[in-house]
């Protein structure tokens, strides 16, 4: 007899796989995924692969996947991100649930963010993430915004130095991957992915997505704040590295890099622990989230200008990416 959602017991918190443990994202594209077991399955043309969905931090589903309820229904239990995308992972559709059993980091978002004070605070203490050299104190929000663009349009330049790619400016045209030339391609396809990771890790920790310190007035504000705490770091280095090595296929050849560069920094824990750092008082922990609930997978990156994305918009479609 078959066994059915409801005759399977839940997954407990302790069961699951820490967050660093966990596979940053999987992209997948032309399948249809159903579940066997605890694991999914990607079946296509060339055969069936098994992938255990507790080692899943986040889904992408692109053009042509089709996916079954009772695979949903084990991502769900496991706390993996799962997110419909555009070719290339350009665009984003929408998401599925997260698995977090505490409001406490919700409930510490809420109250930084409601504070004009703690909110520049916490908005501070990004910029001093990414450019831990300088000292924000004193700027006002814009003043961030404007030092951050040209932090990062300096991180286009010396990049472009360090592996003889040409930088004209940044490309990208709504809707058309292949618009811009093979840089700003990479730059994209790297941005998705890393926005659709932040979007994972903030939901799994029972953050808002739309309760942003640095953006404000999207539904995702908090979703681009935390990507763009490794936007300089990793995503435009490793999009100049794709961008010299060949023009061909970048936006695959991307996301491959940008997992097994996401592994090696162990960045999935970093940036639970980043997200807590930013929000919860100086040596306090979230009470009431267990190591278990506080160890759900995911990863983040970011975008230059403050200005709102319309609802339904690429993540792309800021400027900076």
């Amino acid at each position: 007899m078959t066994e059915t959602v409801g005759r399977r017991a839940l997954s407990s918190p302790r069961e699951l796989t820490r967050v660093a443990d966990r596979s940053s994202f999987i992209y997948l594209e032309r399948c249809t995924v159903h579940r066997d077991a605890n694991a999914i399955t990607a079946e296509d043309a060339e055969g069936t692969t098994h992938i255990p969905a507790a080692t899943i931090g986040t889904l992408l589903l692109g053009p042509g996947t089709r996916i079954t309820h009772q695979a949903m229904s084990v991502l769900g239990e496991c706390g993996a991100g799962v997110i419909w995308v555009g070719e290339n992972a350009v665009r984003y559709y929408a998401g599925g649930r997260a698995l977090t059993r505490s409001s406490a980091l919700a409930e510490a978002q809420a109250i930084a963010w409601a504070n004009q004070r703690t909110r520049l605070d916490v908005a501070r203490a990004m910029y001093r993430l990414r450019f831990p050299s300088e000292d924000p104190a004193g700027l006002t929000r814009r003043g961030l915004l404007g030092q951050e663009g040209d932090r990062v349009k300096d991180c286009y330049r010396k990049n472009s130095e360090r592996t003889g790619v040409r930088w004209r400016k940044r490309q990208y045209v709504p809707g058309d991957f292949t618009a811009g030339d093979t840089v700003n391609q990479a730059i994209t396809a790297a941005a998705q992915c890393m926005y659709g990771i932040a979007h994972a890790v903030v939901a799994a920790l029972g953050c808002s997505p739309a309760l942003g310190f640095v953006h404000s007035g999207h539904e995702l504000s908090f979703v681009l704040d935390v990507a763009d705490l490794y936007k300089t770091e990793i995503g435009i280095p490793l999009a100049f590295d794709i961008a010299a090595e060949s023009d061909e296929d970048p936006g695959p050849r991307t996301r491959r890099a940008l997992r097994d560069r996401i592994h090696q920094l162990g960045l999935l824990d970093r940036c639970v622990t980043d997200i807590k750092s930013l929000l919860l008082p100086a040596g306090t922990e979230a009470s009431g989230i267990t190591t278990a609930d506080s160890d759900i997978d995911r990863v983040s990156l970011q975008s230059d200008h403050d200005q709102l994305l319309p609802s339904g918009t690429n993540y792309g479609d800021e400027a900076g990416w």
